[in-house]
């Protein structure tokens, strides 16, 4: 009898706290829920973190070539440049030249100096005569009456020069005036 009492009196400790759920079909508790849920919030944060980390270092390294780039954008023109100048410091160099010999200097430091602009991309503008006035590339400084069609190139006064496709000075040129 006095297991049968024992059994139907309620323990106050075995009561307050069910059991953990034995089979599968049971959710988790709302503790296991609330860990799992802080856990994965950790790794959110951490992943977030080093995602805004890696972020910063991407665009400090960016800022860093940009300004690499700025500041050494004239490298290779210079390395070409280099040359032509020695050349030039030579011609001077000589004692008695003669007129061939200096003409033979120049013509070859010419040579240098415009390859290094081919390699550069820095390109003449030289329009011809009768070409159209183009004022994206040319200048006209003066209209003057010719046998040609109006607002073509007469004469060239100086040449013009692109840096690819960027104009860095217009062709200086007269253009024919309208009949």
């Amino acid at each position: 009898m006095q297991d049968q009492e024992n059994q139907a009196v309620p323990n106050p400790e075995t009561d307050a706290a069910p059991a953990a759920p034995s089979t599968p079909d049971q959710q988790p508790s709302l503790e296991e829920q609330l860990s799992a849920t802080e856990a994965k919030l950790a790794e959110m944060h951490d992943a977030f973190m080093r995602a805004k980390a890696d972020g910063e270092n991407i665009r400090r390294r960016a800022q860093e070539d940009v300004a690499k780039a700025h500041k050494f954008a004239v490298e290779s023109f210079a390395e070409a440049m280099v040359p032509v100048k020695d050349s030039l410091e030579m011609a001077l160099k000589v004692e008695t030249p003669s007129i061939e010999s200096l003409k033979e200097g120049v013509e070859m430091t010419l040579k240098q100096l415009s390859s290094a602009f081919e390699k550069n991309r820095l390109l003449e503008i030289l329009p011809a005569q009768g070409d159209k006035l183009d004022p994206n590339k040319h200048q006209a400084v003066a209209v003057v009456p010719a046998d040609q069609e109006a607002n073509t190139v007469v004469s060239v006064l100086q040449k013009g020069y692109m840096i690819a496709d960027r104009l860095l000075r217009p062709a200086i040129v007269t253009a024919a005036q309208a009949k």
